[in-house]
C-alpha cells in the first residue's frame, strides 16, 4: 500500500514537473513579419536580415535563460491580406511569445491588432507613426523614433543649419507615413518662421512627375528647398526628374530615403539630397557598436548593411530579448512592464529609453547628406521641439 501511494505521489510530481518545465525546455518562439517582396522590400529585407543576425548571436551566447530562440519569419509581400493571415498563423498556431516587424505603419496596422487581441506584444522595428500606440493599445511598441521627431529634426536642420526659409511640399497621398511626415514637417518649419510656398501631391507608384514639376517651376521665385514625403520606391525617380528639369535646390525627406534605390535610380542627380534616418552605417564610424554590427553583418551576409533598417531589425530583437530576460519568456503579462522599464539600453541605432509610460523610445536622429553619389553623416540631433502626435 505504501509503495502504491509512493508511486502515485511520484507520478503526480513528475506530471507537475513536466507541466512547469516541459514546455519551457523548448525554444522561445519569436515571430517576425517583414515584406520580402513588393514596395517595402528594400527596407524590410534588411530588417529581416538584422533580426536573423541578432537571434544567431543571442543563441551563440546561451539564448535567454539557457533556452534557444527560434525566429519564425513570414513574408508579408507588402499585401495586407497576406500580412493578416501570417499574423493569425503566428499567434494561433505557432504560439509565439512576441512579434517584431515592418517598416511601414499601414503594414503594422494589418498585423498588430491581431497580436494585441491575442495579448501578444508587437515591436515594430521601423514603422514610425507616433499614432500607432494609440491605434493599438498596450501591446504595440516602437523600436524607432516617431515621424514627429524625425520631421522636426529635418525642419530644424533645414531652417537653422542650412538657412532655408521657404519650402515646397510634395507628398505621396496614398500612405499614412508620408502624410504624417509632411504634416509634422510643415508644423515645425512654420513655428520657426519658415514658409511653405506650395503643397502638392502625387500617387505612389507613379512614373511621371512632370505635372508636379511644372507647378514647381511656375513659382517665382523658386523655393529654396523641396520636402518630398515619399516611399522608398519613388524617391529616386522623383529626384532624377526634378534635377533633369533644372531644379537644383536641396531635396529633403524622411527615413524611407534610406535605401540603395535612391542612388541607384537617380545616380549623379542624388547630390544635394538630405534625409533623416535612424543611424549612419559607415565603416569609418568611431562608434564601437556600429563597427561591431557592420563587421558581424558583413561576415554573415558578405555585404555591407543596406541601410539603417538592418540595424533596426537587429535592435528590435535585442530590445525584446532584454525584456524577456527580466520578465521570463513564459510570463507574457510581465513583458510589457519589462519593456517600459528599459532606460538607456545601448543598441546600434542609439540608446533606448521608454519614458513616462510612452511606448515610443526617446532616441536621436541622424541626418544624412548625399554628395558625390555617396551618403555622409551631416549631423546627429535630438530636435528642440517636436509636434504632438
Amino acid at each position: 500500500m505504501i509503495r502504491k501511494v509512493t508511486s502515485i505521489i511520484l507520478l503526480i510530481l513528475c506530471i507537475a514537473a513536466w507541466g512547469c518545465t516541459g514546455p519551457s525546455a523548448g525554444p522561445i518562439k519569436i515571430g517576425a513579419l517583414y515584406n520580402l517582396q513588393g514596395a517595402q522590400a528594400s527596407l524590410d529585407t534588411a530588417s529581416a536580415n538584422g533580426a536573423r543576425l541578432a537571434v544567431k548571436e543571442l543563441n551563440q551566447n546561451g539564448g535567454i535563460g539557457g533556452r534557444q530562440i527560434e525566429l519564425i519569419l513570414y513574408d508579408g509581400k507588402t499585401d495586407p491580406g497576406t500580412i493578416t493571415q501570417a499574423a493569425r498563423q503566428l499567434v494561433e498556431k505557432d504560439m509565439v511569445t512576441a512579434i517584431i516587424g515592418f517598416s511601414d505603419s499601414d503594414m503594422v496596422l494589418a498585423a498588430a491588432p491581431i497580436a494585441a487581441a491575442a495579448k501578444t506584444v508587437f515591436i515594430t522595428s521601423g514603422a514610425t507613426s507616433p499614432k500607432l500606440p494609440e491605434q493599438v493599445k498596450d501591446y504595440l511598441f516602437l523600436a524607432c523614433f516617431g515621424d514627429n521627431v524625425q520631421a522636426a529634426a529635418g525642419a530644424e536642420y533645414a531652417y537653422k543649419e542650412l538657412g532655408l526659409k521657404n519650402c515646397a511640399l510634395l507628398v505621396d497621398e496614398r500612405m499614412e507615413y508620408t502624410q504624417l511626415l509632411a504634416k509634422y514637417f510643415k508644423e515645425r518649419f512654420g513655428e520657426m518662421g519658415g514658409k511653405i510656398v506650395l503643397e502638392d501631391t502625387y500617387k505612389g507608384g507613379a512614373n511621371d512627375f512632370s505635372t508636379q514639376i511644372s507647378r514647381l517651376k511656375a513659382l517665382n521665385p523658386l523655393p529654396e528647398m523641396i520636402y518630398v514625403a515619399s516611399g522608398p520606391d519613388d524617391i529616386g525617380l522623383i529626384v532624377k526628374q526634378l534635377r533633369q528639369a533644372g531644379l537644383s535646390m536641396p531635396v529633403m525627406g524622411g527615413d524611407a530615403y534610406d535605401t540603395p534605390l535612391l542612388v541607384e535610380t537617380s545616380g549623379k542627380y542624388a547630390d544635394g539630397v538630405y534625409f533623416t534616418t535612424h543611424c549612419m552605417l559607415d565603416e569609418s564610424s568611431d562608434s564601437a557598436r556600429t563597427s561591431r554590427f557592420i563587421a558581424a553583418y558583413k561576415k554573415e551576409y558578405n555585404r555591407m548593411p543596406e541601410n539603417a533598417f538592418a540595424a533596426l531589425g537587429y535592435d528590435a530583437v535585442n530590445i525584446l530579448a532584454d525584456a524577456l530576460k527580466r520578465a521570463g519568456p513564459d510570463n507574457r503579462e510581465k513583458i510589457i512592464p519589462a519593456l517600459l522599464e528599459i532606460k538607456d539600453f545601448p543598441v546600434v541605432t542609439g540608446d533606448i529609453s521608454y519614458e513616462n509610460g510612452s511606448r515610443i523610445p526617446r532616441k536621436s536622429v541622424s541626418i544624412v547628406k548625399i554628395g558625390d553619389g555617396h551618403p555622409t553623416l551631416a549631423a546627429v540631433v535630438i530636435p528642440e521641439k517636436s509636434p504632438s502626435p
